[in-house]
């Protein structure tokens, strides 16, 4: 996957991140760690600037949040779980991740919104209960960018510092960080954050 990313965004530059950070929001299992790290080094390298990857990648993070948003207002939670049910194994996605995702804007309210983008996983899935609660769509708009693009920033900067080790970075994140989320251990980054 990670050359598949890395063609990408070597072709089609911003327009690339864009399109793949938007992916990563609607099918989370394409993560946002390689994503922005290798956008990050990119910048060190190409005609990419730092401002310009931060604005795509931002973009393109807020366009899939809306896109969940609407699934959840128009779909509701037993269609999305049946949905899950059916295809969740190619999406590395449970219906308890739905429900957990669920749970938790029930019990935290809208800033769990701004809080979960730092979660992984669940970044991408609290949009769907935002819109199932039809949640203030500006308020979400609003959390959402915020939240994403200091998750983004963040992760491009770290790119550009290491340089050519981008992909040993991505390691270690993905190990210590995602891997423990999609073994369901998310509780431990949520309590951090609420």
């Amino acid at each position: 996957m990670e050359s598949w990313i890395i063609n990408i965004m070597e072709d089609f530059g911003y327009i690339g991140v864009f399109l793949l950070i938007m992916l990563e929001n609607i099918f989370p299992p394409i993560p946002s760690e390689v994503i922005l790290t290798f956008g990050g080094y990119m910048t060190t390298r190409s005609n990419l600037t730092f401002t310009g990857v931060v604005i795509a990648s931002t973009l393109g993070s807020v366009a899939g949040a809306v896109a969940l948003y609407d699934i959840g207002k128009i779909v509701g939670i037993k269609r999305i779980g049946r949905f899950v049910d059916k295809w969740g194994r190619f999406l590395r996605l449970t219906n308890e991740d739905i429900y957990k995702a669920n749970d938790w804007f029930k019990k935290y309210g809208v800033w769990t919104v701004f809080f979960c983008r730092f979660i992984p996983l669940i970044r991408s899935l609290i949009s769907l209960p935002a819109g199932m609660s039809k949640m203030n769509f500006w308020v979400f708009l609003s959390l959402t960018t915020v939240g994403t693009l200091i998750w983004n920033i963040v992760l491009i900067y770290l790119g550009t510092q290491v340089g050519e080790n981008w992909e040993a970075i991505v390691e270690v994140i993905l190990d210590t960080y995602s891997n423990d989320c999609l073994r369901g251990n998310c509780e431990v980054f949520a309590v951090f954050f609420l």
